[in-house]
């Protein structure tokens, strides 16, 4: 079971770090023109991510886990996500953040995975939220903070495109072709 939670341990010790980088990132946009939207539901977002990590502790002490041949399922999937997540961080560089900050007239950052689709970071999240519990059988978790996870990114990539028509100057022409995520 230590196991368990030596995992965990590592992806709220990266969520962390992350926090950190946001923050750096943060005084910087701002320092240069960014405009912060979405404050009302950052919060909420923070609060159900929080919550998803008690909830997964929760679920895991009160039903035990075993590792199985087909908890290398999820495993994949969260390790390519992280992959993703790390190709994104490099892509956005100074413009990646946690809250939706834009800086008006920048470009629109189109490389990396931001080739192929508008919101991959939002499909690394998803794929987290959904296979992090599963990966301990924890069930309950997944389900619940999944729904939870997709009714808070329709709020937020709403918001976000919001700010990114209107601020940007070339959002609306280089996205318009694009998915938001690779099925929608």
């Amino acid at each position: 079971m230590n196991w368990v939670y030596g995992i965990v341990a590592v992806i709220i010790v990266q969520r962390l770090i992350e926090v950190g980088v946001a923050k750096r990132n943060e005084r910087w946009m701002k320092g240069n023109g960014g405009v912060e939207v979405g404050k009302s539901h950052y919060p909420w977002m923070v609060a159900m991510h929080v919550a998803f990590f008690i909830s997964l502790f929760v679920e895991v002490t009160l039903t035990g886990v075993v590792f199985t041949v087909y908890s290398f399922i999820p495993l994949l999937f969260v390790l390519m996500a992280q992959i993703v997540r790390i190709w994104v961080l490099l892509s956005l560089g100074r413009y990646w953040n946690t809250k939706i900050i834009v800086l008006p007239e920048a470009p629109v950052v189109e490389k990396g995975p931001y080739r192929f689709v508008r919101h991959p970071n939002y499909m690394v999240v998803i794929t987290e939220i959904a296979f992090i519990p599963l990966l301990f059988q924890a069930y309950w978790t997944a389900l619940v903070f999944s729904v939870l996870n997709a009714w808070m990114l329709v709020v937020r990539i709403r918001t976000e495109e919001e700010a990114l028509y209107g601020e940007t100057k070339d959002y609306s022409e280089r996205f318009k072709g694009k998915k938001r995520f690779w099925f929608v």
